[in-house]
């Protein structure tokens, strides 16, 4: 479940926190508050008050928070499974087999991601786990020996990508039982399992009218509501073609979800050629339409979905695509450092 963004989450906290401690006029009225956590969905992920709680409120939602995302990084886990549930691992490891019994909540999930499939035309696609295995173990042998660094072989690709078909994927929400019918198929939920479980911990807080809170899941931005005067976050979107790690440009967010996908983090060389991680399902091989690709919109889960549907698009069939889902925002860089972004996204644009 290893998305980028894990420095990119870094610079977006730091974005969110720095301006933030001058936003509410005396520093004595109002102190931000922060907890960072180490241990979901491999990256770091944040919780920031800037609502005025009390430390006391502040440590009780921030320890609910902490607790949504323990039991989704658990569920949502392909490489691990865990006492007493069965998750996403058991479902592949089971594959081939009998209906898995499973929580009502991970039906909830894999229902939605197979509306997200229907709505992207199947540019977002939980059964590619066949393909981003090969590629995943592509990337994690170079990163142990670059020497020895190669990728997958078009018949390797060819022959996975027959096991990547959604129909596979039998949902029974009656009996909450889950079966993957091949037994070569398998789940991987990279690009939906961070954004969706920040969403749920972003629903625990709009219940709490927990106004003026943002998570920061491993650069997946959730801002619940505003701040105290009714202002929003500046946040910084890197600048993918920037070896120094600067800014492309910075919004003015809030009540949203922001979630970018890049090339610049996870990535390996093989003969010169940098191979990053978002796979397109028509060629196989990496997305090479832009250098990275933000999506701002109200749902967490959808914002991610979107960040790598989008990316293995052209922008005109991008523009298709969210126009007809509405209330999307997107900004697309490209390789050669030229933007483009929605209109309703230029708005949100500040020094």
């Amino acid at each position: 479940m290893k998305r980028i963004k894990s420095v990119f989450a870094l610079c977006l906290a730091l974005v969110l926190a720095l301006p933030l401690a001058g936003c509410f006029g005396k520093p004595d009225k109002i102190e931000p508050k922060g907890k960072s956590y180490f241990t979901y969905f491999d990256t770091v992920s944040y919780v920031f008050d800037y609502s005025g709680d009390s430390a006391e409120r502040f440590d009780d939602r921030s320890a609910e928070v902490s607790g949504i995302l323990e039991e989704y990084h658990q569920l949502l886990d392909i490489y691990h499974e865990y006492s007493g549930i069965n998750n996403l691992c058991t479902i592949n490891r089971l594959a081939g087999g009998e209906p898995v019994s499973v929580d009502e909540k991970l039906i909830r999930f894999l229902s939605y991601a197979k509306e997200l499939y229907t709505l992207t035309g199947g540019e977002m696609n939980v059964m590619m786990g066949a393909v981003l295995t090969l590629w995943h173990d592509c990337r994690t042998a170079a990163s142990e020996d670059p020497s020895a660094a190669c990728v997958p072989s078009e018949q390797e690709l060819a022959e996975a990508a027959r096991h990547t078909d959604i129909s596979l994927l039998e949902i029974d929400s009656e009996n909450l039982t889950v079966r993957i019918t091949d037994p070569l198929s398998s789940i991987d939920v990279g690009a939906l399992g961070k954004g969706y479980a920040t969403e749920r911990a972003a629903d625990y807080l709009f219940s709490q009218e927990a106004y003026g809170y943002v998570l920061n899941v491993g650069g997946n931005i959730r801002i619940i509501g505003t701040k105290p005067d009714g202002s929003g976050w500046i946040t910084g979107i890197k600048d993918p073609n920037d070896p120094d790690g600067n800014f492309a440009l910075s919004l003015l967010l809030s009540d949203t979800a922001c979630v970018t996908s890049g090339i610049y983090e996870r990535y390996f060389t093989v003969d010169g050629v940098r191979y990053h991680h978002i796979i397109d399902k028509d060629t196989l091989y990496p997305a090479d339409y832009f250098s990275s690709l933000t999506v701002i919109t109200a749902d967490s889960g959808l914002a991610d979905c979107l960040s790598t549907a989008l990316f293995c698009m052209s922008q005109e069939d991008g523009q298709k695509l969210i126009d007809k889902i509405g209330g999307v925002e997107v900004l697309w860089i490209y390789p050669d450092g030229s933007m483009a972004f929605t209109e309703g996204l230029s708005g949100l644009i500040t020094d």
